[in-house]
């Protein structure tokens, strides 16, 4: 079963500073259907005006990743964490039993814009971890590169969750297929450009509920950039 809902539908936030759209309910945003989609809980996309970002707030029990498609995203935590992300990094935050951080735009003169995604972790608590890796635009093209997984395999970031995500680059004639195992969900999130998923035109912002498919296919890309979530069936409680 496919349920596709276009960027249109989303969640609008300006603040000046920052514009962002909420694939599901975040902050102020609030849609009774929209309370992600199995352990999927977030996926904000923003875009934050030079020298300006998030100032440090807490969080705890929330599986963080930010994915840069433009500029650079600087990160800072009470870990004692200093980093800056860029387009090809993929930060993991295990927010475990509490930690702090901020995200600034360091560019006194360029946007940056991120997507920024929660997954809930398996079990709560626990001590927070920080990862962070780079994947090349090689190691993306024309096919679905595993990014995060549960066990860390192929150089992935590992998540404390029974869930995978896979970035994938895609143009022309480019095109891959990913089989599920039996009984699983998948989310499809197009973060820029145009793409088919099984036949369906996509455009940036596009993102896709697949409930217990066996396969996915992802062709006739036009500067396609594309996440896939890979997550346990079951289902979140909607709101009255």
């Amino acid at each position: 079963m496919m349920q596709v809902r276009k960027a249109s539908e989303r969640g609008v936030a300006e603040h000046g500073w920052l514009s962002s759209r909420h694939t599901f309910s975040f902050a102020g945003y609030m849609d009774p259907g929209q309370i992600g989609f199995s352990d999927l809980r977030v996926i904000n996309e923003d875009r934050v005006a030079a020298a300006q970002g998030f100032g440090t707030h807490p969080h705890r029990d929330m599986e963080i990743f930010s994915y840069v498609l433009e500029g650079a995203l600087a990160h800072s935590d009470s870990m004692g964490t200093g980093s800056v992300i860029k387009p090809g990094d993929v930060q993991l935050m295990s927010a475990g039993s509490g930690v702090t951080h901020s995200e600034f735009n360091g560019s006194r003169e360029a946007p940056v814009h991120f997507l920024q995604i929660w997954i809930v972790p398996d079990h709560a608590g626990g001590k927070p971890v920080y990862q962070q890796q780079h994947f090349d635009e090689a190691d993306k093209r024309g096919r679905l590169r595993l990014i995060i997984s549960p066990d860390g395999r192929d150089g992935s970031l590992r998540i404390q969750q029974n869930a995978r995500v896979y970035a994938g680059l895609f143009d022309g004639d480019e095109s891959a297929t990913l089989t599920l195992e039996q009984n699983r969900h998948a989310y499809v999130h197009v973060a820029r450009g145009s793409i088919e998923l099984d036949g369906v035109r996509l455009e940036a912002g596009d993102g896709v509920r697949l409930r217990k498919p066996q396969s996915l296919q992802l062709a006739a890309g036009k500067d396609a950039e594309v996440l896939v979530f890979d997550l346990r069936p079951q289902e979140l409680p909607q709101m009255p």
